[in-house]
Parts: structure tokens; sequence; C-alpha cells
């Protein structure tokens, strides 16, 4: 990875992110030098890493930052996966919110507040959110608005609102306004709903009204009038009783409850399982990106083999359905995401370079492609050669399956359109794959006419 400052961090004068010898730091300049120490003297940090809340760190050498302005160099745990909140489904946005407002609970009674509630500083580590951003915390002046108001409604409320009120495809909009969804966007969107709603109402509508009455420019910090400690304290419990109020019906979208056993009977599903989890053994890879994941069956198998894994899937449904099961049972090597394979995330921000594309936060050991080809392919009608060199992409060891037309879910993809493809052969799967990935073995599914391969990529 590129060595010295990370280019996406750069927006806050009290520090940035930078690398050295592999390892990553945060840079504290002398303007944040003061809430430094008051964070670490007012024993907050040691509460909020203890709950989890807070990503822990540790003081490195101050020189590795090379920087006159350096204060304090820190080496914070890793993080194993940069995801971000338009990757997320709707409770892992629910739940970053929840731990954003639990995190400004405990810095206000220790004299700290968040000056921000970015979506974008906090991650998620271990199946739960986590703050990664120490530079977010300062001190707090009693009397003093929370800052970070504004932007906790456009960033976590707007479009939780949006989802659980409107539609689901709507949590894409954090991928349009990287700053967080503009309350008059949000107010307009959810227009007669949010009269059915005191919290929508009084933290996006009005919210919105006020601050077009202020002329406030978008971004700015809002300015309210002096508030209580008391009052602030009310303001986050009213903020967390209207995100814990917001509830979305996973069971809505289309492919939600498909799921990875469509096609087959008991033994030949058994058989496909239990040959995933030998090539998984064989392969032993650290990292496993599941692609098509649904709800994560395969994911689990991989997690099962002492992977750490990402199971990605374009039906936010699947992905809240995935999502609960991780929380249900307090998995910590599973992290689904939300991805549209067809158009993934992209390089987005200044200069395209503070949000990472997929292919950037990659490769992993292995990819797992099950059930996946023919809806690429059919569905969406891409040539199975930009298939196969996205994939070489995105891992060294591939896990594909080839479902052909006579398939029932190959049928029931050529049902409303015409057959215009003609290379979607398993000859011409095999030739074009040839191209990106060596293949270690196939395995014809018995019961079934599906053919699963394990590939190894090709050297450069």
């Amino acid at each position: 990875m590129t060595e010295g400052r990370l280019p996406a961090s750069f927006r806050d004068p009290a520090g940035y992110v930078f690398r050295r010898g592999g390892e990553l730091y945060r840079c504290i300049t002398h303007r944040h030098a003061d809430d430094y120490a008051a964070l670490m003297a007012s024993g907050l940090y040691e509460e909020l890493t203890a709950a989890g809340l807070l990503i822990p760190h540790a003081e490195a050498p101050v020189e590795l930052a090379d920087d006159s302005n350096a204060h304090r160099v820190l080496r914070p745990e890793p993080i194993e996966f940069v995801s971000y909140p338009y990757e997320w489904c709707f409770g892992q946005l629910q739940a970053a919110a929840l731990c954003s407002l639990e995190i400004q609970r405990r810095a206000v009674a220790r004299g700290m507040a968040l000056k921000d509630a970015s979506a974008y500083n906090v991650q998620f580590r271990a199946g739960r959110p986590v703050l990664i951003d120490t530079l977010s915390l300062e001190r707090y002046p009693d009397g003093a608005p929370w800052v970070a108001y504004r932007q906790f409604c456009e960033h976590f409320l707007a479009p939780l609102l949006l989802v659980a009120r409107v539609d689901a495809s709507l949590g894409r909009l954090l991928q349009t306004h990287l700053d967080g969804v503009p309350l008059g966007t949000a107010s307009r969107l959810l227009g007669a709903r949010a009269w059915g709603s005191a919290g929508a109402l009084m933290h996006v509508v009005l919210h919105a009204r006020s601050l077009r009455k202020q002329g406030a420019a978008h971004g700015a910090r809002a300015r309210t009038a002096v508030i209580n400690r008391r009052r602030l304290l009310a303001l986050l419990d009213h903020l967390e009783q209207v995100v814990r109020g917001c509830n979305w019906n996973p069971a809505s979208t289309e492919w939600a409850e498909y799921g990875q056993s469509h096609g087959y009977g008991a033994e030949s599903l058994a058989a496909k399982r239990q040959k995933v989890a030998d090539w998984l053994v064989r392969c032993a890879p650290g990292v496993v990106w599941d692609l098509g994941a649904n709800t994560g069956d395969y994911s689990r198998l991989a997690a099962a083999a002492g992977a750490r894994v990402v199971a990605f899937d374009a039906d936010p449904g699947a992905v809240e359905l995935n999502y609960r099961r991780v929380v249900a049972a307090g998995e910590t090597r599973l992290l689904p995401l939300v991805m549209d394979l067809a158009a993934p995330s992209p390089s987005l921000g200044w200069n395209l370079c503070e949000r990472l594309s997929l292919v950037e936060r990659g490769p992993a050991d292995a990819v797992l492609a099950l059930a996946l080809v023919h809806h690429l392919a059919i569905a969406r009608n891409l040539p199975l050669g930009m298939i196969a060199e996205f994939f070489s992409r995105l891992g060294h060891h591939l896990v594909v399956e080839f479902v052909p037309k006579d398939d029932p879910m190959a049928r029931r993809l050529l049902a409303a359109r015409a057959d215009v493809f003609d290379e979607y052969r398993p000859d011409a799967f095999e030739r074009v794959f040839a191209r990106s990935f060596r293949v270690c073995e196939r395995y014809p599914i018995s019961g079934t006419s599906r053919t699963l391969y394990l590939m190894e990529r090709q050297p450069a």
C-alpha cells in the first residue's frame, strides 16, 4: 500500500492518517493537543474502548509523522475491511447511529462531545459498529449546542427515515450525497409521511425549514441558542427514540427469501456445500469475499474455515437478514454489505480519493461466486470475459458455479427476454475464464446440470 498521508485524510486540521512501513498511524496536530489531553485525562477513552465504542490505540514515536506540527502519533488497532454508509443495510446504519448517540451521551457526562457525527467515522469491527476517529472528541463548553446535530440528522436520521417510510433504495442516496442527505431533500421525499412521525417532523422537516430561514450554507455547523446539559441530553434521548422507532421489513425486496438453495434438492445441496467447504479448507484463505452472498450460508462456511468474510449482495433485504443473523449469533468474522456487482462502488469524493472503489479495497485471498454468473451474464448482459477479468481483480482463488440455460433458475431469467446469449455455454465459459484463471478442479453437482469450479488466478 502507498506510504505517506492517506489522500482521504485532509479535512480535519486537528490531524490526519498516514502510513509508514505498512502500518497505519494517526497524527494529532498541536491544534488538538488540549482536546486530546482532556480525552485521556477524563477517563472517557478508557470507558469507550472498554465498551467497544471507540477503536483502541497505542501511542507511537511522534517522529514517525515527519511533521513539525505533530503533537502526538497514535497507532490504532486495524480495521480489517473499510466499508461505507452507502454499502450498509438498514440495520447497520441504525446500529451506527445508536453507537454515535451513545458515544455523545457518555462524552457529555465527562465534559466532552462529538464535534462531528459523520457516518464515515464509524466502521464495523467484529460485527459491531465502532468509532474510528479519536479526533472527533473535543472538550464540551457547558451551555453550547451540539454542533454535530445537523450532521447526525443528514448522515443517519434522514436516510433511516427514507428507507423505513419511503423505499429501501433511498439508502443509496448516501453515495450521491457524501456529506449526508440534505434535510430539504429528505423533507420533500418524505412528503406527507413526515407528518405521521413527531421525530421526522422535528428533526427533518422543521429542522430543514429552520436552516432555510437562517440562510445557512450546506455543511455549516448549526447555530442555536444556549442549551443546558439537561436539554442536550433530552435531545439525545429523543433522537435515540426516533432512531429505534425506525422499522423496515426486509422481506419486501425481490431476493430476500431467495436463498442459495433454489434449484437444488437436499442431496445436491449437501454435495455442493461439502465441496465448497473442502475447497475452502484446501485453499486456507485468510480473507474471503462472497459475491452474491444472499443471506450468507456459504459465507459462514468460509468463516468456519477460519477466514474473515465480506458478504456482498445487491438486495438490501437479503443483506439485512444476513446482518440480523450476525447480530443474533454474535458472529465476529462476517461483514454483510449491499453491493450491486454489475455497478460496484466506485472511487468517490475529492480527486476520486476519499472513498475507495471495491477493487481498491482488495484483493481477497479467495472469492466465492456461487449461483451468480447467470445473473450477471443473462440478467445484466455482461460478457463472460468481462466477468472473468473482474473476478481476477478481486481475488487469488475463485470458487465459481456455472448454471446452464436449461437450469430452472436460468430459464426464469430468460422467460422475459429474447435469448441472445449465444456464448453462454459451458465450453465457452471454461475457455473464456481460462484467460484469467487456471482451473484447478471441476465438480459436476449430482442431480443438477450445474458445475462448480475451483480456479486460481493466472500470473500477471
